[in-house]
């Protein structure tokens, strides 16, 4: 079993013993153990092996040393089966529809018996909602709203949920008999927020123990199919995976093939017609004598004429991806680009962005510590920003509108600026930023008085309340917020979290065109819950000249390393290393800071 999947167990448990009431710290420690589990780097299961002690992790107790040993080693956690015999499932579901928790999940079941999502928009429909205390018409609606939402995003996993799935089964692959080579190809590799399924791609002459070893895979509940070059499994988690068993010379073919999306492929085919040239799964074929002969472009590169022959026609080009695009005069084109979202027209022109790189990143402009609600001290993301090279980082802790996060008032926040001098005398080897996440209020006012903003290095500002303003209102309160003289970073803007609560309603246009007027950066969170803002609105930030901060918004040290989804969301916004405000070395980052 694999830390994702030990993490959702665990947050599962937390999940019953909220509903029922359990104490509320009892609660706080499964939620606690789960977040340690999902964030390491080392798969649980290699700890075990190698001996060491869980106890040693931080959040993990005794007891939850042998719940995460009982999970490798069985699959099974005998006392969150027992607890889940008191309530339903389909009860948890409830908790994942935005506006509701654990309160009203348990409400609505003891007192409607409501224990589905389905019965839950039965209820709202037939107005049962309406006879409970606190249920009133906009509650109403926003629970159908969030219903629809929930459904929408049920069948897709985010990225890094699949990168725990994924990783896994490739090294897996890549052990099975007589395999060369093993890809991953489709969205995945396009590094999109969220993933249906997955794609693999693997080399191998000897198909069927090949075919074998794929559907042995540890982590699959079904065999959906296993033919000769064609398989799919579903994994114990949902996730759909299909893999594709090729021969050398058309492998470049099928990775281009499945990777890159509907939209950018039919451009490439129609190119591909332009010089009398076939692509499919299967390679680069020269049909241009069946063109000449007057059979129509549909017939040429159709379904009917693949299903008769795939293979027919001179085979010009598909052991190489890059030998695909090079067939019709195209220089190789980065898998995140591959949306039609004018990456053709790039490569044609030779205007193809040089995009970011994850060494381009000189700091970390949003950094949570134990002042607020970070789990390390300052010293100690410190270290661990060293460690990645970094030349600065800003600590930026929660103002005082945040209280569930334990946020600074002004007399803590001179305290935590004498805890950074003391730290910054003794260790000169990177800049600590005196920062601070700034609530924008209601109103727009900032959450922090004026003669404290003047003195802060970078004033970040963020929403995190209120989501539910009319759009107008809430353009306002953003536009207000940035228009204060001392603002230099928007974080966060659109305050999504995916698959659990929508982005507020407000005009990002009108935002960013603001913010490029002002100076203002916007950041890029690289969150993968959040990953906001996302590509396309990134890239409308890029074209506006908007400046894009990509930060991790770290609560401890293992965050720092999600740095590289936000890396991957930006290559998909088109972004090179002068589009990024903290891809600057810190002498420059320093003047490009708003006076």
């Amino acid at each position: 079993m694999e830390n994702i999947e030990i993490a959702r167990l665990l947050d599962v448990f937390a999940d019953v013993l909220e509903i029922q009431g359990e104490n509320p710290f009892r609660v706080r420690a499964y939620r606690n153990a789960a977040r340690t589990v999902r964030g390491h780097g080392a798969p649980m299961r290699k700890l075990l092996a190698e001996g060491a002690d869980l106890t040693q992790l931080a959040g993990i107790g005794k007891e939850m040393a042998s719940h995460i040993r009982a999970l490798v080693e069985t699959g099974k956690l005998a006392q969150l089966e027992a607890a889940l015999e008191a309530v339903p499932p389909q009860v948890l579901d409830l908790m994942r529809i935005p506006g509701l928790g654990p309160k009203r999940a348990k409400q609505l079941w003891e007192e409607l018996g409501v224990a589905s999502v389905d019965e839950l928009q039965r209820a709202v429909e037939e107005g049962r909602l309406a006879g409970l205390k606190g249920y009133g018409a906009k509650i109403r609606q926003n629970i159908l709203e969030g219903i629809a939402a929930f459904r929408s995003q049920g069948s897709r996993f985010k990225l890094c949920d699949a990168d725990q799935y994924v990783i896994p089964l490739v090294e897996h692959m890549r052990r099975a008999p007589g395999v060369e080579r093993v890809e991953v190809a489709g969205s995945y590799r396009r590094r999109r927020e969220t993933v249906g399924d997955i794609d693999i791609l693997v080399i191998a002459q000897d198909m069927g123990p090949v075919m074998k070893h794929f559907t042995a895979y540890g982590g699959v509940a079904r065999v959906q199919s296993a033919g000769g070059t064609r398989g799919s499994v579903l994994l114990t988690s949902g996730l759909q995976v299909d893999l594709r068993i090729l021969s050398r010379e058309s492998f470049g073919a099928a990775l281009a093939y499945f990777t890159g999306s509907k939209e950018h492929n039919i451009r490439l085919r129609r190119i591909g017609i332009e010089r009398g040239l076939r692509i499919s799964e299967y390679g680069v074929f020269r049909v241009e004598a069946e063109a000449k002969r007057g059979r129509s472009r549909e017939e040429v590169e159709g379904k009917e004429a693949l299903d008769r022959d795939p293979m027919a026609g001179e085979l010009v080009a598909g052991r190489e991806e890059a030998d695909v695009y090079k067939a019709v005069g195209l220089p190789w084109i980065p898998p995140e680009l591959r949306e039609d979202r004018g990456e053709i027209e790039a490569a044609r022109q030779g205007t193809l962005p040089r995009l970011l790189q994850p060494t381009d990143i000189k700091g970390d402009l949003q950094v949570h510590s134990t002042w607020s609600d970070g789990e390390n001290t300052i010293e100690q993301m410190l270290d661990a920003c060293l460690a990645r090279k970094y030349e600065y980082l800003a600590i930026t802790d929660h103002s005082k509108a945040v209280t569930i996060a334990r946020g600074l008032n002004g007399k803590r926040l001179r305290e935590q600026w004498q805890a950074i001098d003391e730290v910054a005398s003794r260790r000169g080897e990177i800049r600590i930023l005196k920062g601070m996440e700034v609530d924008i209020l209601a109103d727009g006012s900032l959450d922090l008085e004026d003669e404290l903003i003047e003195e802060l290095d970078l004033v970040v500002v963020a929403i995190h309340s209120k989501f539910n303003l009319p759009a107008v209102q809430q353009t306002e309160r953003i536009l207000k917020g940035l228009r204060h003289p001392r603002v230099h970073l928007f974080a966060h803007p659109t305050c999504r979290i995916i698959n659990q609560r929508k982005p507020i309603e407000f005009d990002l246009d009108e935002v960013l065109t603001a913010a490029a007027e002002l100076g203002v950066a916007v950041e890029l969170n690289a969150s993968p819950d959040r990953l906001d803002l996302m590509d396309a609105h990134v890239l409308q930030a890029r074209k506006k000249g908007v400046r894009i901060a990509i930060d991790t918004d770290a609560h401890r040290i293992e965050d720092l390393g999600l740095i590289r989804y936000g890396v991957e969301q930006a290559r998909r916004a088109w972004l090179g290393k002068e589009h990024v405000l903290n891809a600057l070395p810190l002498d420059k980052l320093l003047k490009a800071l708003r006076p």
